[in-house]
């Protein structure tokens, strides 16, 4: 037997608004910085500024992509997705990735070519503040996504959020080097200075790749919570002989958690029912957007392993 709580219909109104607002907001953002650095690149002809631009580029792409995703993974479980569109967040970070690579590539063409031929650029100070403003709006939005990327466990907003505050840091590396090269007259370090960029977003791309192949294959809570599970199971469990084989997954915002609840085989439907019900309630007092399957067993499967509750 099966109880199964289909958990999240309140939760759905406001933090799927917040996130889609959020998401709404990282494409202004990210249109805004874009154009403050495509200013001061063209006001510079620095190259080091060029390729901070052109990640501005991708940073519009990745707030493209992470809308489209929060609205996909927003829509509820229907018949050809049982269990919702969760996951639709962890491809949207693949595909970010995939653009951070496409774009390091294209600013490593850019720093060969500016440090085999290298040119003159001008340190304007009106583009060079203007560089430094765009980083400071990066960095408060940067917080933004990933606070709120981490208390809705949305992981398109994370992803986007991390990326972001790596933009501030090689901006800034990027700003220090310019000058530097001014001071020096060794404009090859320009060119330096891109590749560095380059190399900061695929290393970038390499970890929203990562995190969200783990995603994929449905990663456990991390051992703090499956531990606060395993603690609400065993003190609401009177009435039954053990829970075993607890398991738990990550897909998006759910946390999908399913056990084997063995139960005295004199005991009514009603009272295992009644048992799952007490589980079930403290568990999504602990574990939002949670998804129990409890399996209620009699007593001769007993393992006598896991949560032995008498």
């Amino acid at each position: 037997m099966s109880v199964q709580a289909a958990y999240g219909r309140e939760m759905q109104a406001s933090p799927t608004n917040l996130t889609t607002r959020i998401a709404y907001g990282s494409l202004a953002v990210g249109i805004t910085v874009l154009a403050l650095k495509v200013y001061a690149a063209s006001a510079t002809g620095s190259i080091a500024l060029f390729s901070d631009a052109l990640e501005s580029v991708v940073n519009v792409v990745t707030a493209i992509v992470a809308l489209v995703a929060v609205r996909l993974a927003a829509r509820p479980a229907d018949a050809t997705l049982p269990y919702g569109y969760y996951k639709a967040e962890y491809f949207s970070a693949v595909v970010i990735g995939i653009f951070i690579a496409v774009a390091a590539l294209v600013i490593f063409v850019e720093a060969y070519n500016g440090f085999v031929s290298p040119h003159s650029f001008d340190a304007d100070p009106i583009g060079l503040t203007v560089s430094v403003g765009a980083s400071v709006i990066n960095a408060i939005w940067a917080s933004v996504l990933i606070n709120v990327g981490r208390r809705q466990r949305s992981p398109s907003l994370e992803a986007d959020g991390r990326h972001l505050a790596t933009d501030v840091v090689s901006t800034v590396a990027v700003l220090f080097g310019v000058l530097l090269a001014v001071a020096t007259g060794y404009q090859q370090l320009d060119a330096i200075l891109a590749a560095f960029v380059a190399v900061t977003i695929l290393w970038s791309g390499w970890q929203l790749i990562r995190q969200s192949v783990i995603g994929l294959m449905d990663v456990a809570v991390e051992p703090r919570l499956l531990n606060a599970i395993r603690e609400i199971i065993s003190a609401n469990a009177d009435g039954a002989i053990e829970a075993h084989d607890i398991r738990t997954r990550q897909a998006g915002k759910m946390i999908f958690v399913d056990f084997h609840l063995v139960v005295p085989g004199a005991m009514s439907v009603a009272a295992a029912h009644a048992i799952c019900d007490r589980i079930e309630a403290k568990l999504r007092e602990r574990v939002d957007h949670a998804q129990i399957t409890i399996h209620v067993e009699p007593e001769e499967k007993a393992k006598h392993s896991g949560i032995v509750v008498v």
